[in-house]
């Protein structure tokens, strides 16, 4: 088996950063909603709620402000990974590369312009 194209390689490495962004995406809001309910939960009862609640939304809250710091840097790296897509298709356009990696790439660059902007 041949070794994947660089077309391919900046192809692949578009998506992997996307769903990157996705998953990230979907934590934030998990932490999200257990901080809202850590705070539901003391504000109802602050007497019978466990002693280490307050400990533990402090902690919750550390976790959704570094996972909302990850969003900056990422949002640089898919920038950069999609100039050199943008690079390597033009470069396998002239080259007159299999059709169907162009058409992954440009598929690629799609879903990534599409993206959310970072979440602050």
């Amino acid at each position: 088996m041949p070794a994947p194209s660089p077309l391919v390689i900046a192809t692949q490495s578009v998506q992997r950063l996307v769903k990157e962004d996705s998953y990230y995406r979907k934590e934030l809001a998990q932490q999200t909603e257990r901080v809202k309910k850590i705070e539901a939960e003391l504000k109802t009862s602050p007497d019978s709620a466990d002693g280490n609640a307050a400990f533990i939304l402090k902690q919750e809250q550390k976790a959704v402000e570094e996972t909302r710091g990850i969003f900056v840097p990422l949002r640089e790296r898919i920038v950069e990974a999609m100039q050199r897509l943008e690079e390597r298709i033009a470069t396998a356009e002239s080259e007159g590369a299999a059709a169907d990696d162009i058409a992954q790439g440009n598929e690629a660059l799609k879903l990534a312009r599409d993206l959310k902007p970072p979440v602050a």
